[in-house]
């Protein structure tokens, strides 16, 4: 969707057709790959998530593609997750906070069932860390995409999801329940949803973002002007609106979204090797 919002913006700016090319499925992966052999002139790019590019390499030792195989164009925007229990679900309807949701998991070890974007998403990994941290057990259940992952909670598929921002409407409109936010601050617009940390369990701190990628070699110039044209989004006043609904614009410039992607691809690596977290 944050593509699709940039895409016009693009063709304006650069004077040239956007084409957006969905690859749904495996956390990224399969687009992730596509544009990993891509030719290096700028005219394929990348719109994915940070666990998307950084986490499937990590956990499936045949995952088609490296983080080395990118360069940095933008970070687009960053927002973390909020832990969300369906309202008319009558397995969860004694949940009114995480604390509670802690207190049924551990009662029911593995009855519980979770949604994710997929096997590797940051919705899937928040709970693994969660699970560990307060010690209780929960199913799995992936799907094609984090959108698909709502569904299944709307239809009571499964019990629990951490969303994302865009499940802020669904919660305001009172069918959908947050009981935490996963950064170490509360959310601006949900501010009564206390943050993971509040409930006890320290450390607990994750933060996801929405980047574009161009294969790796490609030319400095291309890439600082596709950024160029993109840190033109903050001129129009609309198109920011629409894309905070998806977190907060950040717009970062390559130098230093490279400087990012460092530093938290050898936090990840140093985390799952500690939890021997791999998918194939």
């Amino acid at each position: 969707m944050v593509a699709r919002l940039t895409a016009e913006h693009l063709r304006v700016k650069l004077g040239q057709p956007v084409i957006i090319d969905n690859k749904p499925g495996a956390n990224g992966l399969l687009a992730a790959s596509e544009v990993a052999r891509a030719p290096a002139d700028g005219y394929t790019l990348l719109a994915i998530n940070s666990s998307g590019l950084m986490i499937n390499p990590l956990v499936y030792r045949k995952a088609g593609y490296q983080l080395s195989d990118f360069t940095p164009v933008t970070m687009y925007t960053s927002f973390p997750f909020f832990l969300v229990t369906n309202a008319a679900n009558p397995r969860t309807a004694s949940v009114k906070s995480l604390t509670d949701f802690i207190a049924l998991a551990r009662a029911k070890p593995g009855e519980l069932r979770y949604g994710s974007g997929g096997i590797g998403n940051f919705g899937s990994l928040a709970f693994e860390m969660l699970a560990g941290a307060a010690d209780f057990k929960i199913t799995h259940v992936p799907y094609k995409g984090t959108q698909a992952a709502q569904a299944g909670l709307l239809g009571q598929e499964v019990d629990a999801l951490f969303d994302t921002p865009l499940t802020v409407p669904q919660v305001k409109a009172g069918r959908l329940n947050a009981l935490a936010v996963t950064s170490a601050k509360r959310w601006g617009e949900l501010p009564d949803v206390p943050a993971v940390q509040e409930a006890g369990v320290r450390n607990f701190d994750l933060t996801v973002w929405l980047a574009l990628m161009a294969p790796a070699q490609t030319p400095p110039a291309v890439v600082e002007a596709i950024h160029a044209a993109l840190a033109g989004i903050r001129d129009d006043p609309n198109l920011v609106r629409q894309l905070q609904a998806h977190g907060t614009l950040e717009l970062t410039p390559p130098r230093d979204f490279a400087a990012r992607l460092k530093t938290e691809s050898a936090m990840w690596a140093d985390l799952i090797r500690r939890q021997n977290i791999q998918l194939d």
